[in-house]
């Protein structure tokens, strides 16, 4: 079983040293889904929100946060990320609007938490302005659908851990 890289020998929380990682091209790519009334998603897509455009704050939103992840996951480290793009949808099911983050650089270690946290608080910023009309929703499938770069190599959704 693989050791828990966050932990020291004596089981203590701790940063990983990446000083002699190579510097090498990582992406990484994650999902969220808000589930919500159908007249909340009519109301969104139409424009007709008072609060205005909420997919584009959230949107924005979602990069921001992707730029601060390690401001707010202690153990990460602070990443010059070269691209964030998030991708809000509505589902087909007419009642939720989906969420495709993905994070680029080049550097000593990977995106995945940027990724996540993007997917998270772009769902959350949906949440949050559009719970005066439907305190209903709910946020889930928030995952990783994807990793490439580093060491450990491309990893999929889905697929058996190396």
């Amino acid at each position: 079983m693989s050791k828990l890289t966050h932990l020291d020998d004596k089981g203590e929380a701790r940063m990983v040293d990446v000083t002699d990682k190579d510097v090498t091209e990582r992406e990484a790519r994650a999902e969220a889904t808000i589930r919500m009334a159908p007249a909340t998603l009519k109301m969104i897509i139409e424009g007709e929100h008072p609060k205005g455009d909420v997919l584009a704050v959230a949107r924005i939103a979602g990069i921001m946060a992707a730029k601060k992840t390690h401001e707010l996951i202690p153990l990460c480290h602070s990443l010059n990320l070269t691209s964030v793009k998030v991708e809000l949808s509505a589902g087909e099911d007419d009642a939720s609007v989906h969420i495709l983050t993905r994070c680029k650089l080049s550097g000593q270690t990977g995106v995945e938490m940027e990724a996540l946290t993007a997917a998270s608080v772009a769902a959350l910023t949906l949440y949050d302005m559009c719970k005066a009309v439907d305190r209903g929703m709910e946020i889930d499938g928030v995952r990783l659908l994807e990793k490439k770069g580093g060491r450990s190599g491309h990893w999929v959704a889905g697929t058996t851990p190396e």
